[in-house]
């Protein structure tokens, strides 16, 4: 996701209460025409170990920004994965034909872009193809799309190639974003992802050190309104420092955190101030394997590293238990996951006679694994692989990093100056398997995400057809990329570690805040406030 989709995002939600009387200083076009005040303004103070956002441009952006992205601007549905239900947002109401290739969206009348003007179905149109277009980030989620037509003011139609659930993808956590077209149109290219927005959403962006943190304030004229309880300004901020968060939690700084270590998580549920909760999650943990370098290429010896990695001692030790090991690449949970595709295990004697038969009888040679910085879960992870690996006479050199440099080393041109191992989350755009299958292993011309530099005609074939058959027959869609996924996992192209657990550690006087896997590490902060 990145763009993520990956990256490991470990957060805090910190909310503070300031006077607004001489606030001022603000730097950014967007904050311009807020309304002064001189009542109390509630802040949440969000905070993460990476970089806050990648890239300012909604049809782009497919990495840590999910969470800046989602409080800007909206989408035309929202989906409930567990309660399996959209909620509209900027659509209305929607239909489909029988033959599933023509959906009708209505568009929610009333409704501002942050620069005053007005949502229509034009606006929608514009969004959508100008995503299309640029055919970057998640913006092959509407390849189903054949074209999109403006019935009236408040209709938008989507005409398809072969059935797809329009739904599901008009509610994605990436690249279906709505935005200003006279914004747009009236800058320069490149406008947005210089810190610029045009959404519709509930909060504008104000101010940004990029790499460190992002400041949005409350639009005014937001179509939700303001009655009611909600934060009039968020603070989204890298803050890597593990002891720092849990200090600030413990001050009662922080009213929500997630993610870290799991000692501290055992320790902080004898705290009665703080509450500490579990959740089902989309998001998984895998090892990608450069492919294009020896003696990586072999399946032989990526399938004996396979069975050298200590699954259990992994999800007990690193993860403290809020985990269970991988079953494929599609998380448990998620419709397309197989219950039944085989696993490896943690078996040192069947990866000595792996190896031997790949020509490496005694090991002997020597690997470079990065991670994120700052993610304590994959440190961990890490050493308990290198032990392992140790007694195969195979030395694991670990490296933590940067999320924005580990990536960038894995896409290097030279297969030689890529790191060999590359430790990372996913987490979806759409709910579903083909995120997971198409952007961690399709062949790609560009490659994004499948950093494993992995291809295979026969995997390919089927996920293309599982994703058209999504639309028609989701039984028949889900056997095919069960499928693939039995072609993923015999040629060994990345370990499948463990499908976490959310953990949410709040203060008990935080409301309103809720996990939806379908929307990883997004806090919704209009949707949350504080009571004494």
């Amino acid at each position: 996701m990145i763009s993520k989709k990956l990256v490991f995002l470990i957060t805090v939600l910190l909310v503070i209460s300031i006077t607004l009387a001489g606030c001022g200083g603000q730097n950014d076009s967007n904050a311009s025409g807020q309304k002064q005040s001189n009542a109390p303004m509630q802040i949440a103070f969000f905070v993460w170990t990476s970089t806050p956002i990648t890239d300012f441009d909604p049809s782009v952006e497919f990495s840590n920004g999910v969470v800046t992205l989602n409080n800007i601007y909206e989408t035309l549905l929202r989906y409930d994965p567990l309660e399996k239900k959209f909620k509209p947002v900027l659509a209305t109401d929607y239909n489909k034909s029988e033959d599933g290739l023509t959906w009708n969206f209505h568009i929610r009348k009333g409704v501002k872009f942050h620069d005053g003007t007005d949502l229509n179905a034009e606006a929608v149109k514009f969004s959508i193809e100008r995503t299309i277009k640029l055919g970057k980030g998640a913006s092959f989620i509407w390849d189903p799309v054949k074209e999109i037509n403006v019935k009236d003011e408040y209709t938008v139609e989507f005409k398809l190639k072969y059935p797809a659930p329009i739904d599901l993808i008009a509610s994605s956590a990436y690249g279906a974003f709505i935005m200003s077209p006279t914004a747009v149109k009236s800058n320069p290219e490149g406008w947005l992802t210089q810190g610029h927005e045009a959404g519709t959403g509930p909060y504008k962006l104000e101010s940004f050190q990029m790499g460190q943190e992002v400041v949005l304030t409350k639009f005014d004229d937001y179509w939700g309104g303001w009655e009611g309880k909600h934060f009039d300004k968020a603070i989204i901020k890298k803050v890597p420092e593990t002891a720092t968060r849990r200090q600030m939690l413990e001050k009662g700084e922080v009213d929500v955190t997630r993610d870290l270590p799991y000692e501290d998580v055992e320790a902080l549920k004898n705290n009665q101030n703080v509450v500490v909760e579990t959740g089902p999650s989309f998001e998984n943990l895998l090892m990608l394997f450069n492919t294009d370098k020896k003696p990586l290429d072999n399946k032989l010896v990526r399938q004996a590293l396979s069975y050298a990695f200590p699954y259990d001692d992994v999800v007990k030790y690193a993860m403290g238990g809020y985990a269970t090991q991988a079953r494929g690449a599609v998380p448990y949970g998620l419709w397309g996951h197989g219950e039944n595709l085989f696993q490896y295990k943690y078996d040192l004697e069947k990866a000595k006679e792996l190896l031997k038969q790949a020509g490496y009888p005694n090991g002997g040679f020597k690997l470079l694994l990065t991670y994120v910085a700052g993610d304590e879960a994959e440190k961990k992870t890490a050493e308990l692989y290198k032990s392992e690996l140790s007694k195969l006479n195979i030395e694991l050199e670990i490296r933590a990093m940067p999320w924005e440099s580990q990536w960038e080393m894995a896409r290097d041109k030279d297969p030689n100056k890529r790191q060999d191992i590359f430790t990372f989350y996913w987490w979806p755009d759409v709910p579903g398997p083909y995120t997971y299958l198409y952007n961690l292993f399709h062949s790609q011309d560009e490659i994004v995400f499948n950093l494993a530099y992995w291809e295979n005609r026969e995997f390919d074939n089927l996920v293309d057809e599982g994703s058209r058959q999504s639309g028609i027959d989701m039984t028949k869609a889900e056997e095919l990329f069960i499928k693939a996924q039995e072609i993923l996992v015999e040629e060994a192209p990345a370990i499948f570690i463990y499908d976490k657990q959310y953990i949410k550690i709040f203060n008990k006087s935080l409301k309103g805040y809720k996990d939806n896997p379908a929307y990883p590490n997004v806090v919704f902060f209009y949707e949350t406030y504080r009571e004494k």
